[in-house]
């Protein structure tokens, strides 16, 4: 597993294995996002489970996020970090989809997405929330994250 911690609540990465949930249990994740089209959670055979959120998507400029997977996923995030925990996104590399639920997340954590684009690309060198596809999710689901606020 390949991850990179973005903030003191919120690690992106790799797919994760049961192997690998204790590591993440110790570093105080609770809630793992799975943004992996093709890829089922395995679930967490421990007495206190993790809790895992498969949001499938296709990492393709020709099938753009649902921006209604990233409200959803961001929802269950900010639930978990005001319970206390912490949470783990991530796709096949780490690259794009779970880096745009990551900054989903610090979006609606109340992040100007421009800065939490480069937050995630500075902590992540692998990360590319700006890539073509994916930057005009991030700033869709910014627009659509605030509206009820502005409302």
């Amino acid at each position: 597993m390949d991850f990179s911690p973005i903030t003191p609540d919120l690690f992106i990465g790799t797919t994760p294995s049961v192997d690998d949930y204790p590591r993440l249990r110790d570093l105080g994740v609770r809630l793992i996002i799975n943004m992996r089209w093709e890829h089922r959670p395995t679930p967490d055979p421990h007495p206190e489970p993790l809790s895992l959120l498969w949001l499938r998507t296709i990492d393709s400029p020709f099938f753009p996020i649902p921006i209604q997977k990233l409200i959803r996923g961001a929802r269950a995030a900010l639930e978990t970090i005001r319970d206390g925990g912490k949470v783990y996104t991530h796709c096949a590399g780490g690259r794009h989809r779970g880096v745009a639920m990551g900054a989903a997340v610090l979006i609606a954590q109340g992040q100007d997405p421009h800065a939490a684009m480069t937050l995630i690309s500075e902590r992540r060198s692998v990360a590319d929330p700006f890539a073509f596809y994916i930057r005009p999710r991030i700033l869709k689901f910014a627009r659509q994250w605030d509206a009820p606020r502005r409302a």
